[in-house]
């Protein structure tokens, strides 16, 4: 009984999951500019990637308390892929939208740009005059 529970449990998560990335790449394609496509590609797909990851992770608690050894393995793995998930996807999403912003490129139909017109800082190279 308590196998049948927790593979419903699984097959939620993996719906779930996928659903969020299908969000995400219906994202990348339909929204306007570089912002909201960060936006949609980020948010869904690290919401998606925890869904599907708690589903493999309760698999292999699954496998591993059937006395199965290979499900702790797979636990440790796919945890320390979440953890690399939930690290890079903002910091990459972030760096690419500061990129943007910084070469110009407008938010699609925006009305105030609160960072417009702020001097960029400069790196502590540039102050000392090294590089150049």
């Amino acid at each position: 009984m308590l196998s049948v529970i927790v593979d419903i449990i699984v097959y939620i998560f993996l719906i779930i999951g996928i659903f969020f990335n299908l969000l995400a790449g219906l994202g990348l394609l339909r929204f306007p500019d570089v912002y909201t496509r960060l936006h949609a590609g980020t948010k869904c797909t690290t919401f998606g990637s925890i869904f599907l990851c708690g589903s493999v992770i309760i698999l292999g608690l699954k496998m591993w308390y059937l006395g199965n050894t290979d499900g702790s393995v797979l636990v440790i793995h796919t945890a320390g892929a979440l953890i690399a998930i939930l690290i890079t996807n903002p910091t990459g999403a972030h760096a690419i939208a500061r990129a943007a912003h910084r070469s110009g490129v407008k938010p699609y139909g925006a009305v105030v740009d609160d960072l417009e017109g702020k001097p960029i800082r400069k790196s502590a190279r540039e102050k000392k005059g090294v590089g150049k």
